[in-house]
């Protein structure tokens, strides 16, 4: 005969216990707020997922400030500019002569691990490796999140709200009736062919490359460990391509502009397909959504995580509000602050991406007029600002 469920209150259940989840957990109880957040991965599982992370400076100052960690600063790497690498040569920008402000090369990874020992170093309530996740009565007053934990008991949650930050396959994001939302979808014609390589750093920031052969992006992760993507076709079989062909394919590309690479051995490759996706509004009664199960953007203008940050800084404001309250309206507010940078964000990632990317077909006057487009941004000061001011972000949450 099965057991009944165990049942328990909270004021806010997060679904998704990433760096949305964790970070919200965090500052909703720096506001006396109590939350519980599942996810069905192990903690081990998440930290073992190798993600690249270019941090805001805003990001940054969210970690350091709300006092989840200071390592970003002691482990992570400051960079002032990128270069843009076109018509044989590259190009610097230099965010912080032209907007005052710098990125932070600091993986998605160790942002994870920060938070999460955060959590538990606070006590925070918070359940990986969870199964059987569903949740019921988003309109009413008191709605439900149920899943089973690892050791098999099950569980029933009611709160007062909850929160989906279940990535972009999330399960909250298709509670939302067909006719309450609009889904906004791009899928672009390539994907990013990825590697980590145990090398020394090719160079001092990251290199966005565009060549006849293709894009490609010299990135950072330690003093011994490098990731580097090259555009491809998105069906690409990993399994197609040796270290050799590897290796010849970036060095082609980024010697198209005078780069030679350090080269080391292969430890994982991957493809990473492109996509942009909006669904609107981001809440539905009394859930709401945050991160990717809400938006997703190509990795060219460095914003999946930023987004996912500053979306749950806006929320934590907002469901103070609401909590205090009992009402729903401050969940419409945090839509429409929310969207404002997503949909900025949108057309940065997007701008980036087609600016620097090769379409199937492209004829030899589409390559030039994209030279003739990062000539513009390159050699003008207007050009290169709004560069430098989108990628290291637009302070203050706007």
């Amino acid at each position: 005969m099965a057991t009944s469920p165990t049942q328990s209150r909270t004021q806010v259940a997060i679904v998704g216990a990433g760096p949305a989840g964790l970070m919200l957990s965090h500052l909703l109880a720096l506001r006396v707020i109590s939350s519980v957040a599942i996810d069905l991965r192990a903690r081990r599982e998440i930290e073992d997922t190798h993600r690249a992370g270019i941090l805001e400076q805003d990001s940054v100052d969210l970690l350091v400030d709300t006092g989840v960690s200071d390592r970003v600063h002691r482990d992570g790497y400051r960079h002032g500019g990128i270069e843009l690498a076109f018509g044989g040569q590259g190009h610097r920008i230099d965010f912080q002569a032209l907007v005052g402000a710098a990125a932070q090369l600091y993986p998605q990874t160790d942002v994870f691990i920060d938070l999460a020992d955060a959590r538990a170093r606070d006590g925070g309530d918070v359940r990986f490796a969870v199964t059987d996740v569903s949740v019921a009565d988003l309109t009413r007053d008191s709605p439900v999140v149920r899943f089973t934990d690892s050791e098999g008991t099950r569980h029933e949650i009611r709160a007062d709200f909850v929160v989906g930050a279940d990535g972009s396959r999330s399960l909250c994001r298709r509670q939302v009736p067909e006719g309450e939302r609009r889904q906004f979808f791009r899928e672009y014609p390539f994907a990013w062919f990825g590697i980590l390589v145990e090398a020394a750093p090719s160079a001092p920031e990251l290199i966005y490359n565009h060549s006849p052969q293709g894009f490609a992006l010299i990135s950072q992760r330690t003093e011994t460990l490098q990731r580097m993507y090259f555009q491809c076709d998105p069906s690409e079989d990993v399994g197609d391509w040796s270290a050799d062909r590897i290796w010849g394919e970036l060095q082609d590309r980024v010697g198209a502009n005078g780069y030679r690479l350090k080269e080391g051995p292969i430890v994982s490759k991957t493809v990473l397909p492109f996509r942009s996706f909006v669904q609107e509004p981001m809440h539905h009664g009394r859930l709401v959504l945050a991160g990717d199960a809400a938006h997703t953007v190509p990795p060219t203008g460095a914003k999946g995580l930023n987004l996912a940050l500053a979306d749950v800084r806006v929320l934590a404001e907002e469901l103070e509000r609401a909590v205090a309250a009992q009402d729903c309206a401050p969940l419409a507010t945090y839509t429409k602050r929310a969207l404002g940078r997503v949909w900025k964000a949108q057309h940065f990632s997007y701008w980036m991406t087609t600016m620097l990317h090769t379409v199937p077909d492209a004829t030899p006057f589409d390559l030039r007029r994209q030279e003739g487009e990062l000539a513009l941004v390159t050699g003008s000061t207007a050009g290169s600002t709004y560069l430098a001011e989108a990628y290291t972000g637009w302070p203050g949450g706007r």
